[in-house]
């Protein structure tokens, strides 16, 4: 079930706007199933600018390596150390725990060209 409340992006990442103006972005469950156990997350730098669309970081599975695309612009204002030991919380909770990073600096009208989960659930229908 894809979650309502979420933003997403065709390339499977989802976008949460939290309290003050940030962002928090991880991968769909989708994407975590077509990935597999996750064994390595290589997170972006705190304080890095990424414009959307522009690769943030991987995530690498026992069955492939996957580039994280930043779904908007900004600067990275946190990542979640918690993956650095635990990667599979990537696929045990992908829109909570796994969480992968925030940015800040994002303009609040970039969320408006993102997927709905109705949108998102009929990328994944095609796929």
């Amino acid at each position: 079930m894809t979650p309502e409340d979420l933003k997403y992006t065709e390339e499977h990442e989802w976008v949460a706007a939290t309290e003050g103006g940030r962002v928090r972005v991880g991968i769909t469950d989708y994407a975590q199933e077509q990935l597999g156990e996750v064994v390595f997350v290589q997170l972006p730098e705190v304080g890095q600018k990424v414009d959307a669309g522009a690769p943030a970081g991987e995530v690498e599975s026992t069955k492939s390596v996957s580039e994280i695309y930043a779904p908007v612009s900004g600067e990275v204002s946190a990542v979640n150390e918690a993956l650095d030991d635990q990667p599979e919380l990537i696929n045990s909770d992908p829109y909570g725990a796994g969480w992968i990073f925030e940015l800040t600096g994002t303009d609040p009208d970039a969320l408006d060209g993102l997927l709905d989960a109705e949108a998102y659930d009929a990328v994944i229908d095609k796929a």
